[in-house]
C-alpha cells in the first residue's frame, strides 16, 4: 500500500472513533479505492441489542444507493435493444397509471431514471411482499398518486419513478427485480456478499439500524430492519458490504467493467448515466445524471448517491477524474455528518482539491413574501410563514391509510414531525437553516438548504427541500 493511503486509513479510522464516540453513533464502516488500492476501516457495534461488532464485512442495507443499480439494469436493457429511453413507459408496462387522467402516458422511461418525471408517491409505501409487490406498487398508484409537474418539467428525487423502473424491468425481462439484481450486476460485478432479503442476509453477519433515545439520546435499535419489498428498486431491501460497493463503483470508474474484467454495461451508456440530464441551477440541488446525482466540488465532479435505510444511512461516490471510489455505512441516521465529514477530508487533503465556500453571506435584503403559504406533496404538508425577518417552515405528515402511518413511522423511528425551523435567505429563493455554521454547506450537506422555484404573479410555485418538491397548494 502507499504512504498516501495508507495515511489516508489511519486518518479516517482516527475521524471515526472519535465522530461515532461524541454522538452516539453505534457502528461505522467505510472503504476507499484509490488508484488501484483498497483500504476498508470499520468500528463500534453492528447491533446494539446483540452486541455483534461492526466487521469490515458487515452487511448493511444500501438503502437509496440501490437507484444506481437499478439505472443501471435499465441501460443493461437499452444497450440490448430491449428498452428505449425515449419511449413512453406505457408501451412496456400498458397498465401505470396516475390518478390524473392521461398524466402517466407522457412520461418517458427517461424521466423514471432522471428524477423528472413529476410521479407524487414519495411518501407512498404499500405493504406488499413477494413475486407480484413491484406489481401491487404500481397498480396502486393508479387510484393513489398523481403528478408534481409535467415530465421533464422540473426535478425532484423520485422513489416512485424507480420502483416503476423495476416494475418495467420485470416486464421486459420476463424475472423478478431482486433475481435480476442478482444475475446482471452481483454476479458480474462481483458483489459475491449482496442480497436481497433479511432472510439472505441473516447467514451472515449484518448490521441494523438504530434510532437515538428521545431522552438520553443513546441509540436504541430500529423495530423495522427493512421497508417493504415494493420499495425495492428504489432502495428499500438490497443488502451487501462496503467492498460490494466499492466493486460496483470501480465498474463505473471502468467505463462499465467490473473489477474481474467483466462488461457489466457499454462505456456508451455507463458514460450517459455520468453526463448532465438536467440541472435545476441552484445550490442545494446538484445536477442530475441517469441515477447518478453530480455533485460540483470546485473542479471536481462527484458522483453521488446517499441511502437511508431504517436508521441507517450508506453513501457511495465516484469521482473518475480522480480514480477514486468512497463509500460508507453508518448505523444511525447522524452518521450522514461523519460521512460528509471524510468525503471532504478525502477531496481536500488527500487527492488537494480546493473545496470553496458554496454559501459565503446571508442576505438580509431578500423579500420573503413570495415563499410564505402551503406547500403539499404525497402525505405531507409544509406551512411556510415569517417569522422575526426569517422564514419558517412547519412540516406535517398526513397518513393516507393506517398501513402506510406505520412503515412510514417505523422508518422514521417514531419521529413523524419535528419542530418549527427557522431559515435565513441566502439569495432569492435560497434559503439556509438558521444557527448552522455556513461551512456546513459546502459538502453533501447542501442537501439542508431550501429553494423555491418557478415565481408566477409574485408568489413561489414549489419549494425544494433535500431535492424533493413540494407544490403550491
Amino acid at each position: 500500500m502507499n504512504n498516501a493511503l495508507r495515511t489516508a486509513e489511519a486518518r479516517i479510522r482516527e475521524q471515526i472513533a472519535a465522530h461515532c464516540e461524541a454522538n452516539h453513533v453505534p457502528g461505522f464502516v467505510a472503504g476507499v479505492h484509490h488508484a488501484g488500492e483498497q483500504v476498508v476501516v470499520a468500528h463500534g457495534t453492528a447491533n446494539v441489542a446483540t452486541g455483534a461488532p461492526m466487521r469490515e464485512d458487515t452487511g448493511f442495507l444500501f438503502g437509496s444507493v440501490t437507484k444506481v443499480l437499478t439505472t443501471t439494469l435499465v441501460l443493461q436493457q437499452v444497450d440490448r435493444g430491449l428498452l428505449d429511453l425515449d419511449a413512453p413507459v406505457v408501451k412496456y408496462l400498458p397498465d401505470f397509471a396516475l390518478t390524473a387522467p392521461g398524466a402517466a402516458d407522457r412520461i418517458l422511461v427517461r424521466h423514471l431514471i432522471s428524477h423528472t418525471n413529476g410521479i407524487d408517491a414519495d411518501l407512498y409505501f404499500p405493504d406488499a411482499k413477494g413475486r407480484d409487490a413491484l406489481k401491487t406498487y404500481v397498480h396502486g398508484l393508479a387510484s393513489t398518486c398523481g403528478t408534481l409537474f409535467e415530465p421533464g418539467e422540473q426535478l425532484s428525487y423520485s422513489n416512485g419513478g424507480m420502483i416503476v423502473a423495476g416494475r418495467l424491468l420485470e416486464v421486459v425481462t420476463g424475472l423478478s427485480f431482486h433475481d435480476l439484481l442478482a444475475r446482471e450486476i452481483y454476479a458480474p460485478v462481483g458483489m459475491k456478499d449482496s442480497s436481497t432479503s433479511a432472510e439472505q442476509a441473516i447467514l451472515r453477519g449484518t448490521a441494523v439500524g438504530h434510532f437515538p433515545d428521545p431522552e438520553t439520546m443513546a441509540a436504541r435499535p430500529t423495530n423495522m430492519f427493512m421497508l417493504p419489498d415494493t420499495w425495492g428498486p428504489a432502495g428499500g431491501t438490497p443488502i451487501g458490504t462496503v467492498a460490494d460497493l466499492l466493486a460496483f463503483g470501480r465498474t463505473h470508474l471502468a467505463g462499465g467493467v467490473s473489477p474481474s474484467g467483466t462488461r457489466v454495461l457499454s462505456a456508451e451508456s455507463t458514460a450517459l448515466m455520468q453526463q448532465v440530464s438536467y440541472d435545476m441551477a441552484t445550490p442545494n440541488v446538484p445536477p442530475m445524471g441517469l441515477g447518478w446525482v453530480r455533485y460540483p466540488f470546485g473542479d471536481a465532479t462527484v458522483l453521488a448517491m446517499s441511502g437511508a435505510s431504517p436508521g441507517g444511512v450508506s453513501l457511495l461516490c465516484v469521482l473518475p477524474e480522480h480514480d477514486l471510489v468512497f463509500a460508507a455505512f453508518g448505523n444511525t441516521p447522524g452518521a450522514i455528518m461523519l460521512q460528509d465529514q471524510i468525503l471532504r477530508w478525502l477531496l481536500s487533503e488527500h487527492l488537494g482539491v480546493p473545496i470553496p465556500r458554496l454559501v459565503t453571506e446571508p442576505d438580509q435584503d431578500v423579500d420573503l413574501t413570495p415563499y410564505v403559504g402551503t406547500y403539499r406533496s404525497n402525505q405531507l404538508r409544509v406551512e411556510v410563514s415569517i417569522v422575526d425577518g426569517q422564514l419558517e417552515e412547519r412540516l406535517t405528515y398526513e397518513p393516507a391509510d393506517e398501513s402506510q402511518e406505520r412503515i412510514f413511522t417505523e422508518f422514521a423511528g417514531g419521529m413523524t414531525s419535528g419542530p418549527p425551523q427557522r431559515y435565513v435567505p441566502v439569495r432569492p429563493g435560497l434559503f439556509a437553516p438558521a444557527g448552522y455554521p455556513l461551512e456546513t454547506f459546502d459538502g453533501y450537506l447542501r442537501l439542508l438548504l431550501v429553494s423555491y422555484h418557478d415565481l408566477r404573479d409574485g408568489r413561489a410555485r414549489f419549494r425544494n427541500g433535500g431535492g424533493r418538491l413540494t407544490r403550491r397548494a
